[in-house]
């Protein structure tokens, strides 16, 4: 393992395996889900079940990348801005695109109001009991509270410790399974909610992997990290299923590999761009795509044909919204905060 860290291309590597874990996820919402919602419609011949994982691959994926990110950070600005220009210029004109396309074309059971539209530029809106524009928000949520521990132990110089955090969350996590199989006592969910702890074993994998591809920078984060993933497995072992936990298993080796560059075959340029767009890809394509199924399956359509029909505009409007909304108001947004905080610096000099 090199003290340097993942090179470009090994990060380009689990960007592509982003992408794929976006694509997992938008074939299970058109298949099964479509299927377990809107029953009356036409179905597709074949159908994804697990593939709603892939948002576990996501977090597993998040851990890694964010706590790269903080660890390289100099000041606690340069963390929220570059999240900020990373997630909300694109996530405003998602929740635009679909408020307006999913009231346009009818989605049963699905649309908001425009008051409700509005609080969801928050992102954090569910915390209030606002209903989501699109039912894929709700990871939103729980990454930006996973963003906000990782900002408070940078604030709090505590990162060189986050193994001892991750730890509490995870024996916090088992109590919370305890308590309920032993006493019968169901403990408070609102704190369970605002610690993350139903996913905190996939983020704490996330940052292990990290910890094990760039080990020297910790000390003896190596033999913590493992420590701290066996006690992530045992967690979902315990709370979740075996076969959650090996999954967890399975998505941890594969980041681990993409992280050592070993996974040469996603580099392939199908898959880097799916990793590029994946983002909005996840953002459009749950809402929209199921108002663009329906429509195609009442006119007739066959249901395989309507799938693949959307797939292919959902993609089209992915591309579209990371060429002319997410590239450039993150570059610009990150650029404009550079000169300022260089112009801060020569006048302090």
């Amino acid at each position: 393992m090199s003290d340097a860290g993942p090179t470009p291309q090994r990060l380009g590597q689990i960007d592509a395996l982003r992408g794929l874990a976006a694509m997992a996820v938008v074939l299970y919402h058109y298949s099964t889900r479509f299927g377990q919602l809107y029953p009356q419609a036409p179905q597709p011949s074949w159908a994804l079940p697990g593939g709603h994982f892939g948002v576990n691959l996501f977090f597993i994926i998040s851990g890694f990348v964010i706590f790269m990110t903080i660890t390289r950070t100099r000041r606690p600005a340069d963390f929220v801005v570059s999240r900020f220009s990373r997630l909300y210029p694109a996530y405003w004109a998602a929740v635009a695109l679909t408020f307006a396309i999913t009231l346009g074309l009818s989605l049963p059971g699905k649309t908001v109001n425009g008051a409700s539209a509005l609080a969801n530029l928050l992102m954090f809106h569910g915390l209030f009991g606002v209903p989501h524009v699109d039912g894929v928000y709700w990871t939103l949520e729980v990454e930006l509270l996973f963003y906000a521990m990782a900002l408070l132990l940078f604030t709090t110089r505590q990162l060189a410790r986050v193994h001892l955090f991750l730890l509490a969350l995870l024996a916090l996590r088992l109590a919370y399974q305890a308590s309920s199989v032993l006493l019968h006592l169901d403990l408070s969910w609102t704190i369970s909610r605002l610690l993350i702890l139903p996913f905190i074993p996939w983020f704490a994998l996330g940052i292990c992997i990290y910890q094990w591809s760039r080990p020297a920078g910790f000390g003896s984060a190596d033999k913590l990290s493992t420590a701290t993933a066996a006690v992530a497995l045992l967690s979902l072992a315990v709370v979740d299923s075996l076969g959650i936990a090996l999954l967890a298993l399975v998505f941890g080796a594969a980041v681990l590999a993409a992280a050592q560059g070993r996974l040469r075959w996603l580099e392939n340029r199908w898959f880097v761009w799916l990793g590029a767009i994946s983002y909005p890809l996840y953002l459009l394509h749950e809402n929209i795509g199921w108002a663009v199924m329906l429509q195609l399956t009442n006119r007739g359509w066959p249901p395989d044909l309507a799938v693949a029909v959307t797939l292919l505009a959902v993609l089209a409007l992915s591309d579209g919204l990371h060429r002319v909304v997410e590239r450039p108001a993150m570059g610009l947004i990150r650029k404009l905060y550079r000169q300022r905080i260089d112009g801060a610096e020569v006048r302090q000099a």
